[in-house]
């Protein structure tokens, strides 16, 4: 059965390594659903997560994969129950002249906050786990959206083990 799944991993910062990640992908057939990257706190080494789609075969298979290629310091499968994951959403929102009382409103029932007012628009900001954000932007389809721009997921193992430091890979031990 295909299920969403989250990679987690710690490579080196220099160009190409994202792109022999997606061709790793690519070759295989697998889409990347959500991918998010960044330096860490070592500039040599970034941080990955990627969310694809797949069943447990193809999530063991990619992690494995992933592990072989050069530059991957380290690939691991971040279990749903062991993990945490965030996205970010920006979103435009219409408004009309009757004020923003429902834009506020949602907002709010979602811990969510107005970075601007426009003339005719607000621009929200918003963080959490990617069901709420998807069940955000569907409540604010009715308003009216402008435009919006959403966040790879950010994942966190929560337990002991699969853990992401930096610690065994990093030029910077401390």
């Amino acid at each position: 059965m295909n299920e969403r799944f989250t990679v987690g991993l710690i490579v080196t910062n220099r160009h190409g390594v994202l792109n022999r990640i997606a061709g790793l992908y690519g070759k295989r057939g697998y889409n990347i659903d959500s991918l998010a990257v960044g330096e860490t706190e070592d500039p040599n080494i970034s941080r990955m997560t990627i969310v694809s789609t797949g069943d447990r075969y193809i999530s063991t298979q990619v992690v494995r994969q992933l592990n072989k290629l050069y530059d991957v310091k380290l690939a691991v499968l971040l279990e749903e129950g062991d993990s945490v994951s965030v996205e970010h959403l920006l979103i435009k929102i219409k408004t009309n002249g009757d004020g923003n009382g429902a834009i506020t409103s949602l907002l709010n029932d979602y811990g969510g906050k107005i970075l601007e007012f426009g003339n005719h628009f607000i621009v929200a900001d918003l963080t959490g786990e990617p069901k709420k954000i998807q069940e955000f932007i569907k409540k604010c389809v009715p308003l009216g959206i402008i435009e919006l721009c959403r966040s790879g997921a950010l994942a966190l193992s929560t337990g002991t083990s699969n853990i992401l430091s930096i610690k065994d890979f990093s030029d910077n031990k401390s």
